[in-house]
Formats: C-alpha cells, structure tokens, sequence
C-alpha cells in the first residue's frame, strides 16, 4: 500500500509497515516492530518488538524496546483526546497517541489511545500511559 520513507532510514527485519504511514528521514526501526498510519518524524527511533498505530511521533523521539501505542478502546467507542484539561471526543474510532519532540519512552511502555506525550517528556519503563504527560 501507500507509504513514504524517507532518505537514510534503517527498517529492521521483519516489520511492518502499514499503508498511509509516513517515515521522515534519519529514523531507524528495530525489529519486528509494526507502523499502522503513523506519521514518524525525522531522527526518531523506535526499538524492537514495538507497535506504533494511528499517531504522529515527534522529532529525535526515542521510543525503548517493545514501546505499544493502543488505537482502539476495548469498549469500541470513540477515542476521547484532552484538550485544555477535558476530555473531548476525537470523532475517531482508532487514534493512537500525539507525542512530542525528544520524547523517551523505556521499555515496556503502554499509552492509551488518545493520550499526549509533551515535548522533552521521559516516561518510566513498564509504565502505562493512561493521562497526558507534560514535560519537566
């Protein structure tokens, strides 16, 4: 399907890149990890074994090994975004995460769909993501 990568990328072996994902340049993907409609941005790297669907990644993000992005909500209503400190519906079905610049994520990382990750932001390896993360 359509898709772009971007000059002096390194796609490890056995992934999957889905249609509609963009890859800007300089980003390097472990292996077996899985893109589905994701925008990646330049110098963004993403460990092995990690799953990244319907999101914009930043630039220079570092996402740790088996990094997951869930896009669908178990009860399969619409995904909810915050905006301003509320709660909103997305009008989405699927919608991953929004994340920042120079974010780092250790291993073992889950975000729940429609969470933000703000620039400069570190989160904790085994963490889950369940409300915005503002930088320090």
């Amino acid at each position: 399907g359509p898709c772009y990568i971007g000059e002096n990328c390194v796609i490890g072996p056995n992934c999957y890149i889905r249609p509609y994902s963009s890859i800007q340049n300089n980003v390097r993907i472990g292996n077996a990890v899985e893109v589905k409609n994701s925008i990646i941005m330049s110098g963004t790297n993403i460990c092995h074994l990690s799953y990244v669907g319907d999101s914009i990644i930043g630039e220079e993000c570092n996402l740790g090994a088996g990094t997951l992005v869930a896009n669908l909500r178990v009860d399969d209503d619409e995904v909810r975004i915050e905006i301003k400190n509320k709660l909103t519906k997305s009008g989405r079905k699927k919608f991953g995460c929004l994340m920042g610049d120079h974010v780092k994520t250790g291993i073992n990382v889950s975000i729940m769909p429609g969470r933000s990750i703000y620039p400069d932001a570190y989160v904790e390896a085994g963490s889950v993501v369940r409300n915005t993360i503002y930088s320090e």
